[in-house]
C-alpha cells in the first residue's frame, strides 16, 4: 500500500512541478486590450502585439507572487525527489517529508495566486475594461491541486505504512 499510494502521489507531484514552472515563466497570466491592441503579461514580462518587454516598475505583488511561485517550485521538487528516493530505500520517514514538501507548495503557490488575483481584480480590473485571466493563470491553479493531491496521497501512504511492517531491503538478502 505503501508504494501504490506514494506513487501516485510523486506523480501528480511531478505534474504539479511542470505545472508550476511552465506557469511561472510563460507571460499569459492575464489578457487584455491596451490601445486596440491585444495585450498579456505574466510575472516577469508583458506582451503588446506579440512585442514583449520586461517589467518595468518594480510593484510589490508581482515580487511576492514570484517569490512564492519560485519557492513552491523549490518546494515542490524538493517533496518530488523524497518521494522517488522512497523507492529506492523504503522508508517511510521520507515519504511523510515528501508529503509536507508537497503540502508546502501548494499554500505557497495558493498565496502567490491569491495575491495576483486579489491585484488584479482590484487594480488592473478597474484599469482595463476588457481582460480575463489567461491559461498560466489557470495552470497554475490546477498545479495547486495537484500539489495538495500529493501531498495528501504522500501522507496517506505514510500514516497506512506506521503500522505495518517496512519490506525487505536488498542489503538484508
Amino acid at each position: 500500500m505503501l508504494y501504490t499510494l506514494a506513487g501516485g502521489g510523486t506523480l501528480c507531484g511531478v505534474a504539479s512541478l511542470v505545472l508550476l514552472i511552465v506557469s511561472t515563466a510563460t507571460d499569459f497570466w492575464m489578457h487584455y486590450r491596451y490601445s486596440g491592441s491585444s495585450a498579456n503579461q505574466g510575472l516577469w514580462r508583458f506582451c503588446i502585439n506579440r512585442k514583449c518587454h520586461a517589467h518595468t516598475i518594480t510593484v510589490a505583488f508581482w515580487d511576492a507572487t514570484r517569490a512564492f511561485m519560485l519557492l513552491s517550485i523549490l518546494s515542490c521538487f524538493t517533496g518530488v525527489v523524497l518521494g522517488l528516493s522512497t523507492f529506492a530505500n523504503g522508508t517511510s520517514r521520507r515519504v511523510r517529508s515528501a508529503g509536507i514538501a508537497l503540502t508546502v507548495s501548494a499554500f505557497l503557490a495558493l498565496l502567490a495566486v491569491a495575491i495576483y488575483t486579489g491585484v488584479t481584480v482590484n487594480f488592473f480590473g478597474k484599469k482595463y475594461l476588457d481582460w480575463r485571466f489567461s491559461w498560466s493563470y489557470i495552470l497554475a491553479w490546477v498545479a495547486i491541486i495537484l500539489a495538495f493531491a500529493a501531498g495528501v496521497f504522500q501522507l496517506c501512504a505514510f500514516r497506512r505504512n506506521t503500522g505495518e511492517p517496512a519490506p525487505p531491503s536488498s542489503a538484508n538478502s
